[in-house]
């Protein structure tokens, strides 16, 4: 009953949210280049991800039976926007339908999660680390989307716990590992850092169910043998994403491909991956090179910095949620009978940390959108650490955690706890998805016609959507003479935080009077 209930209320709150939110940045290239594999059977845009997590996406855009024009060329941002704006859709039924498919794998992924805890701390420990799940922020809001960054994380969870469970069961369990591997894999390219990991816990795996009258060479054998199986299997699954696309393999990329040479050049021409996706990770190595700009705690900087996500983890996490994580890691470690777990559970979420502080991009704890899932399995080991105050402890912490969640309903994306002064000041310290990824132009729109009717109106929005399709009447501020803005100045919060010149000038003399979901920031002039 209790799972039940966690799943519901996770299911009510995505699909309500997402019913709320216009598109996303990301969204309307994965939804235009999912309908591109559906009605042209072809490998043309957005190369850098694999075909997978987009043929989830598809499922939902081939039940919306949008109108799809085959004639039309341009990039894949243009893609996007030309279906969703421009061939007689409705934008908000398409991608209420694109996102549903990924909202249903996200509740399978808490399943995943409650059965990997309960077989770690018992049914006390799984539900504990199913309602972390279940109210994680950073979860339920790109649980909700059309992206890539959820099922790419959840594949891999799974792949670790039936890593886990292969313990008992390695005849079924190590080839489904290597099949959701292989399902990350086809998601993600940045799943890539799992790989060595992962097949070290199936050989681990394997070595640990060594009958008692077989050597050590070979068992050691078996359990390479083992581990080369499920490589092959997580093969299997990426070539098979793409010759579902389409059985010829044509790979046509509509942008240029960067030359990448060394050490990294050389690894990816060395990977057994179709042609399309070595030449999506030549471009995502061709993102890594460019000079980026981040802010984090109201500073604005070129380039990178390495604690960037453990910070951003730091505002967006909620209060309890951090406090079950380190008790449930320190349990896994400490007490005799979960330690078994903690390279499966605490190892490759360290590694896809790792991997993914070393990235170029500072845009959001979505690169790290798998610790919430990771650990919350940890943390439902706090529950069984022995102590007879530790599940009265862990249900007061997840009761904080629910409220904290429950709170900043609809508005998942900007959430931060209450150390950080909760949503309404995310926008300080953090941009992008973190705060404003261009979701509420719809609910700016309903905000100019309920308060604003009939006032002139000067927007920089930071977005894919497309104001005029909502009615939003607007002018870009930056192309007058500062004189000439009087009126709204409405400006998205990840435009804000990255102001410079004239948009620096234009904030720095207006009044704020106003803001739309924590995100858009209405001035006076």
């Amino acid at each position: 009953m209790l799972v039940a209930v966690l799943l519901g209320q996770m299911a009510f709150a995505m699909v309500t949210t997402a019913v709320q939110q216009t598109p996303t940045i990301d969204e309307p290239v994965y939804v235009g280049t999912a309908a591109e594999y559906l009605y042209e059977r072809r490998l043309v845009h957005n190369p850098e991800h694999p075909p997978l997590g987009k043929l989830v996406i598809g499922a939902g855009v081939a039940l919306a039976g949008p109108r799809y024009d085959p004639a039309f060329r341009g990039d894949q941002g243009a893609l996007g926007r030309h279906l969703l704006y421009e061939s007689g859709n409705d934008p908000w039924r398409l991608m209420l339908w694109a996102r549903l498919p990924v909202i249903v794998l996200t509740l399978c992924f808490g399943w995943v999660v409650f059965s990997f805890a309960r077989e770690l701390a018992g049914a006390k420990g799984g539900v504990a680390a199913l309602a972390l799940y279940a109210f994680s922020p950073d979860v339920i809001a790109h649980g909700s989307l059309a992206t890539l960054d959820v099922p790419a994380a959840g594949f891999a969870l799974t792949s670790a716990w039936l890593l886990w469970r292969a313990r008992r069961r390695p005849r079924w369990c190590v080839p489904l590992a290597g099949v959701a591997l292989g399902a990350a894999l086809a998601t993600k390219m940045s799943m890539l850092a799992a790989v060595p990991v992962l097949l070290a816990l199936a050989v681990l795996s394997l070595w640990s169910v060594r009958p008692s009258a077989e050597s050590r060479r070979r068992t050691l054998l078996r359990a390479a043998a083992g581990a080369g199986v499920m490589a092959l299997a997580a093969l299997a699954v990426v070539w098979a994403s793409y010759l579902v696309v389409d059985p010829r393999l044509r790979w046509t990329p509509q942008q240029s491909v960067p030359v990448v040479r060394g050490l990294r050049g050389l690894a990816v021409d060395l990977l057994p991956f179709p042609r399309a996706y070595r030449d999506g990770m030549r471009v995502q190595f061709g993102f890594e090179n460019h000079p980026w700009q981040g802010f984090l705690f109201g500073r604005l900087y070129t380039g990178s910095l390495w604690y960037y996500l453990p910070a951003a983890l730091l505002v967006k996490t909620p209060l309890g949620m951090l406090a079950l994580w380190a008790a449930g890691g320190a349990a896994l470690v400490s007490v005799r009978r979960l330690r078994p777990a903690a390279p499966y559970v605490l190892v490759p979420a360290a590694v896809l940390l790792g991997s993914a502080m070393l990235g170029s991009r500072d845009f959001g704890t979505r690169y790290a959108v798998f610790l919430p899932m990771f650990l919350a399995v940890a943390a439902g080991g706090a529950v069984a650490a022995g102590r007879r105050w530790a599940p009265v402890a862990a249900g007061v912490l997840v009761a904080f955690v629910a409220v904290s969640s429950l709170r900043t309903y609809p508005y998942y994306l900007p959430y931060s706890n209450e150390a950080f002064g909760g949503p309404s000041q995310t926008r300080l310290r953090l941009h992008d998805s973190n705060v404003d990824w261009g979701q509420d132009l719809g609910r700016l729109a309903d905000r100019l016609r309920a308060r604003h009717p009939g006032e002139r109106v000067w927007l920089v929005y930071k977005g894919s959507g497309v104001p005029s399709f909502y009615g939003i009447r607007a002018a870009d501020p930056r192309k007058v003479p500062a004189g000439e803005v009087r009126g709204l100045l409405v400006v998205s919060d990840s435009a804000a935080a990255k102001a410079t010149g004239r948009l620096a000038e234009l904030i720095d003399s207006s009044r704020p009077i106003d803001s739309v979901g924590h995100a858009i920031t209405l001035y006076r002039r």
